[in-house]
């Protein structure tokens, strides 16, 4: 069975190019791994520079986008699978479910909330998958200092920071990748 990587991004490039090379880097790397794709199906920003790049390198995906945004993320219909929902709640559920593990790269609100529902299911014990944040160029230092901060202040168990694993390269979040599919996580 193939193992499946949920990623979560920006549906816009960001302001530094670190955000698009770690997104083409992750898209490839993934590809060459034989690992698929799950993505939210956007061509825009980095959705669209890391499912180009999975599919440049002849990887598999999966794309999950809600009715709405089709024309905003410029739903991308020549993936391998291609699925449309009605709302943004039932594309994260599809997402996840077809995924064995969650990787955050840099993005917006929605990709804080894509992160922080997998966070909470996991802490709720909904799910026993991997989640990493790709921290580029330090994009993820304040939020890593925030949830420090959440269980420093006594409104969550110091048990949420093992939940996520923070990583700043490509090759350091594909060796991540490597040791939970040979874990069989899922």
């Amino acid at each position: 069975m193939t193992y499946s990587v949920c990623v979560y991004c920006g549906s816009r490039a960001g302001a530094k190019p670190a955000y698009a090379k770690d997104a083409e880097a992750l898209g490839t790397a993934l590809a060459e791994a034989g690992m698929r794709l799950v993505y939210g199906a956007g061509d825009v920003g980095l959705m669209g520079t890391v499912a180009r790049a999975a599919m440049a390198a002849g990887g598999t995906t999966f794309g999950v986008i809600p009715e709405h945004l089709l024309k905003m993320e410029v739903g991308k219909r020549d993936l391998d699978t291609f699925i449309v929902t009605e709302t943004m709640h039932e594309r994260k559920k599809v997402m996840v479910m077809n995924a064995d593990a969650i990787v955050v790269l840099p993005g917006g609100a929605g990709s804080l909330d894509e992160f922080f529902e997998v966070l909470t299911w996991r802490q709720l014990g909904l799910h026993e998958k991997p989640i990493f944040l790709m921290n580029s160029a330090g994009y993820w230092d304040k939020l890593s200092d925030l949830l420090g901060h959440i269980v420093g202040e006594g409104f969550a168990d110091r048990s949420l920071l093992d939940f996520f694993t923070v990583v700043d390269e490509v090759p350091a979040l594909m060796s991540g990748l490597h040791r939970a599919a040979r874990a069989g996580s899922r």
